[in-house]
Formats: structure tokens, sequence, C-alpha cells
């Protein structure tokens, strides 16, 4: 009854895409053995697009009640990108992202890994959609004209669509310091007025819970809103489908464009606003689907460039070396992993003949796999090829190692290094970036003590790996060179500021790759009792380790 009188409005939503212009892959299935679960290729831009036309059509058919679609993402579109997009300073994203029919996108910590200004003036006028962000302002608390506190999209029959945006109060720990002045961050409201709907976008996410039980800042945020219909989160790479007790829907979903989202609201005649809301979860797969030409063509002509450049194997492994930690937190952010002992290794065997003794690097510094996939992408910089040997290419370092951030070497007292430690692991249990990867030195932390006051003893590594060295002296009268990045020596993450009294030296992706170079191939290892040990006198209870083979 009186149905023609209502309104449909759809969103298409993908989450912290982060520059993921080439597909990437994973099993369809969870089968147990003896069945074997072979990945397939999943999202990509120039697949992405086709898919989002086919719900644009089939929203269409639901005219004329269907007003209109919006597609859209919450932030980090931009950097801790692959080289596909890092090489070129992410301009190849926002080209491709205007291919992709984008209509607004919100604002994140990674897009100010090269600063405001670079943002500002290079990236955000490249683009043919608006960015929308309540919450970064100047000190006279407005935004630039870059970007704006809200979009009030007019779509069919007058149905007028406000989309507030909102960014994570983290923020200024989780990019450079400097690269967000003259802005700052407020807290993440935010309201807008005269509209039939309201949907508040945002760079906050779940860290806990379930799928429709969910915990975490977002949680928080939605819990505290009103006059907001639903709540689109990004973030931490967490799937959210519920709607709260005061009648907000809010979703969240996996990141880089491995899945999508399709948020429906129905808008009653008149005043009655909002009548029905209801989301749901698309998997993006690649087989069967056509890419888009023109977005592959460009694609095709960004790797013809590269190529040469970054297709070139570097060295190999015997094992496959992935971003995943050894208590299995797919990002590597809550325990000793592969990736970051040799990341580690790198930084201090490189520069060990002018003094370094020690290296650490924030896990949030490492963004995936650094052996190549055994699963070919044509798009990628990686061969066909059959392991063992894993291989390495310069591009597939340069994909873990996107930021361009440069290894720093500085001298620090025992002190010092201890509060740097400390500060790597005050976020436990929760996954952070900046749990520390380490290189030189071994230590144990107390999980249930107060953050600060964790880590209980620190030693040297013996000259074959294993954490049997002498202890080291964390007192202020010990003095040692270590190696670290100028991220965290600027304050990143929360690591002391140590900028002043730091050397800037190679990127650490150079590092890296020198290193790969010259030690290939690789053989890697976490052992119990290893570089990272946690205990607990209660709650809560440590990861679980699993030594690597």
């Amino acid at each position: 009854e009186q149905a023609d009188a209502l309104s449909e409005v759809v969103i298409l939503h993908i989450s912290d895409f982060q520059g993921q212009l080439i597909p990437l892959s994973e099993p369809a299935d969870t089968l147990g053995a003896p069945a074997t679960n072979p990945p397939f290729a999943i999202g990509g831009a120039a697949f992405l697009k086709p898919w989002f036309e086919t719900y644009k059509s089939e929203a269409a058919l639901g005219k004329p009640n269907n007003d209109g679609v919006i597609v859209l993402t919450a932030g980090d579109s931009l950097g801790a990108s692959p080289a596909i997009s890092a090489f070129f300073g992410d301009t190849p994203t926002v080209e491709i992202m205007n291919m992709m029919g984008f209509d607004v996108d919100g604002l994140g910590n990674h897009d100010f890994d090269k600063g405001q200004d670079y943002l500002r003036h290079t990236l955000i006028p490249l683009a043919r959609y608006p960015f929308v962000s309540a919450n970064i302002v100047d000190n006279a608390g407005k935004t630039p004209r870059e970007w704006s506190r809200s979009r009030v999209f007019k779509l069919g029959r007058g149905v007028r669509l406000g989309i507030v945006g909102f960014s994570n109060d983290d923020l200024p720990t989780l990019t450079n310091p400097a690269n967000l002045p003259p802005f700052h961050v407020t807290n993440p409201t935010a309201a807008a007025a005269s509209t039939d709907a309201i949907v508040a976008i945002g760079h906050l996410g779940a860290t806990g819970g379930t799928l429709t039980a969910p915990t975490g800042p977002l949680v928080d945020l939605v819990d505290n809103v009103s006059n907001v219909d639903a709540v689109i989160g990004d973030h931490t790479d967490f799937q959210v489908l519920t709607t709260r007790p005061n009648g907000v829907l809010v979703t969240e979903n996996f990141s880089k464009g491995t899945r999508f989202t399709r948020l429906r609201l129905v808008i009653g005649p008149g005043n009655q606003g909002v009548v029905y809301k209801t989301a749901d979860f698309h998997e993006p797969w690649d087989i069967g689907v056509t890419p888009d030409a023109a977005i592959q063509a460009r694609i095709d002509d960004l790797n013809t460039q590269l190529g040469p450049i970054l297709a070139t194997v570097i060295g190999n492994s015997p094992k496959f070396i992935p971003n995943a930690d050894q208590c299995g937190n797919s990002d590597g952010r809550t325990c000793e992993s592969l990736i970051g002992n040799v990341a580690a290794d790198a930084m201090r065997i490189q520069y060990a003949a002018i003094g370094v003794e020690f290296a650490i690097m924030n896990s949030g510094g490492l963004r995936t796999d650094l052996t190549c996939p055994t699963t070919d992408n044509p798009d990628d910089f990686c061969p066909a090829y059959t392991p063992p040997p894993y291989l390495i290419t310069r591009g597939q370092v340069l994909s873990v190692l996107p930021f361009g951030n440069a290894v720093a070497t500085l001298t620090v007292n025992g002190a010092e290094l201890k509060t740097m430690l400390e500060n790597g692991v005050s976020a436990m249990p929760a996954a952070h970036g900046k749990f520390p990867q380490v290189s030189g030195l071994c230590f144990t932390y107390d999980i249930s003590a107060p953050a600060g006051t964790r880590v209980t003893s620190v030693v040297r590594q013996a000259v074959d790996g294993r954490c049997t060295g002498p202890p080291v002296d964390l007192t202020a009268a010990a003095t040692y060179k270590i190696a670290e990045n100028d991220f965290m020596a600027s304050g990143g993450d929360d690591y002391p500021v140590f900028a002043g009294r730091a050397t800037t030296q190679d990127t650490i992706d150079q590092a890296v790759a020198d290193y790969i170079t010259a030690h290939s191939p690789i053989n890697p290892v976490v052992n119990a009792n290893g570089r990272i040990n946690c205990t607990t006198s209660g709650s809560p209870s440590c990861p679980v380790l699993i030594p690597s083979p």
C-alpha cells in the first residue's frame, strides 16, 4: 500500500582500498583435509567496476522506486599501496577510482602518508569525486577547500542523501607527525541537516567481538550518535553488520576490495525519513567476469612501464614468508614474524659496519607477503613459478614496504631502549602497528603487567641467532647504536621522538632488497623462546606462538 511513494537509495562501499588496483587471491572454500582449497583471483579495479555496474543495473530494475546508487569508500584509498600505485605516488589510484565511478571518499591515516600538502595539491585535485571529514580541521576549526564536513547528494524525485565524514582520532600517531600540520583531528562527531537520510562514513573500525556483536571504537561512536540512519566504518579489516540499540545500522567490511557492501535505505514520503534499512556483503570473484577494458588497459600500461625494474627476481627462500606472524595475526601485529625478522635483520646487518647493534621495526610498516604468490597474477610483478624455492622480486619488496620510509640510525641509552620496547607491546593483547619486530636482541614481557612496566628482560642474540647472549643493560649509563625507521624516530606509533639525533640512511625497501640479494637464499626462522617472548601472571593470556619450520 502506497509503495509508489517509497524511495530506495543504494550505497556500494569498499573498505580501505589502499591502491589495490590489481587482484588478490584467496581460497573460495574452507574444506577440511584431505580436500584442498585452491585460491582464486578476487577484486582488482578492472573487475570491481563490472561488479558495481551489475548492482547498479539491479537497482535500476526497481524504478520508479529506486532513486540512485552511490559508490563510496571511507578513507585509506591512498597510501600503503602496492608498487603499481606507490611507484607513481598513488596518482594511478585516483585516476582509476574516477574510472570506477566513485562518488565520495573519506580520509584516513594512510591518505596522509606523503603529507597533507601532497594530498591536497597533488592527489585530491585529480579526483572527480569529493572528500569528506568533519574532524580534520585547522586551528580555526575549519576544513580546507579540498574536503568538507559533509556532502548532500540530490537524487531522483527530490530525495536528498547526506554523507557525513569522520576520521580516526588516533590518526596523528599513525602517520608521520610532520605530515598533518597545520591540521589536527578532533572528536569524530558531526551532523548534517535538511536531508531525508543521513549516513556517516569514516575511518574507525571494530576491534573485537563478532559480526553482529562487535566491539571497539566504531561501535562506541555508533552508540553515541543521533540523527544518523547508518554508519559505515573502515580501518580494521573486520566484518560488522548489525543494528545497534539506538536503531543505527552499522557496517564494516574486509579491506582492499576483496569484499564490498551493499547498503539499502528505503525512504518514506514527506518527512518520514528512512523507514527500512538493510545491508549485505558480496565477494567480487574475478572468474567469469570480463574486466573493464579501459581500466585494464591503464593497468597494463603501468605494468609495462614498471616491469623492467620491479619484475626482477632478486632472491628466493626455501619457505613461504608471509606478512602474518607466528601467532596467526594476518597483519603480523601480535608476535614475532618471519617477515619482521627479515626486515629487522636487514636494517641491522646493512649498517653493522657503522656500529649498529640492534634494530627495531614497527609491524605496521610491513604490508604484504615477502615471497611471491604461488597463484600467478599477470598484473603483479612476480613471474609464474612452482615452488620451492619461493621467489622474491624487487616489486614484491616495494609492496611490503610501500611508504618510502628510510632507515634511521642513532645512539640511545638503555633506558630509552626499554621505553621503545615498552611502547611496542603497550597495546597487547590488541593487535597494533606499533608492535616491534627486532634484531640483535631478544626480550620478554609480561602481558598482564600495566603498560609501560611490561618488559622484564632483554638479552643479546648470540652469533647463531639464538637468544643466549648476555643481558642488555637497560639503564641510562649504557648506550647502544640502533636502527629504526624515520617514521618511528619522528614519534610515529607513539615511539619516542629521536629525529633530532638520527642520521637518515637508505630507504628501508632498498636496504631489505640489498640484504636479500646479498644473502639469498634467505631462510628466516621463529623459534620457541625466540626474539619476543610473552609471559603472564594472570589475565590476559599470551597469544599462542607456533614456531616456524
